[in-house]
């Protein structure tokens, strides 16, 4: 058992994130929405983060991507913000708006409302970039956490996914 504010299996991934991260020297930023900040709250649990943890973007409304990660309204408009082209825009717009080596990006549908036909209420896009990436390197999925019954379930999910693509 840790003393922490997160589940234990959550901080102890982090801890490896970081551990990881700082052993390849690499630095990491974030771009949130539907988790909203629990990323970079996990990995600054861990002492020592901050050799790690360059910054984090909470981008909840879809203003927030545009003004802080440059994500263009028409990337929003003609694929909605849940999209993989809207996290992919989100994680190169967090490195080119901080230091890091790397950035993941998550932006989904939490619910319990919110969802559609074509993206339910559980689906969640994750992106992954490094510095240097192109258009042809880009990696980002969408996953739908169908077995998740609440929102803290799909948060909870989004966050494990997230920092393990942040493992290198």
């Amino acid at each position: 058992m840790t003393d922490s504010l997160l589940p234990d299996d959550l901080v102890a991934l982090a801890r490896r994130v970081v551990a990881a991260n700082l052993a390849s020297g690499r630095k990491i930023a974030l771009a949130e929405s539907c988790t909203g900040g629990l990323v970079a709250g996990a990995l600054s649990e861990i002492p020592g983060s901050s050799a790690v943890l360059d910054r984090g973007f909470v981008t909840y409304s879809n203003e927030a991507k545009q003004e802080l990660l440059g994500v263009s309204r028409d990337l929003i408009e003609t694929f909605g913000a849940v999209s993989v082209a809207v996290a992919w825009s989100m994680a190169q717009g967090a490195l080119a708006h901080s230091h890091a080596d790397v950035a993941v990006a998550i932006t989904g549908i939490a619910g319990p409302d919110g969802g559609s036909e074509q993206k339910p209420v559980g689906t969640v896009v994750f992106a992954c970039a490094h510095r240097g990436d192109t258009e042809e390197d880009a990696n980002a999925e969408m996953r739908i956490f169908e077995e998740a019954k609440t929102r803290a379930d799909v948060r909870r999910q989004a966050v494990l996914v997230a920092l393990e693509l942040l493992l290198p």
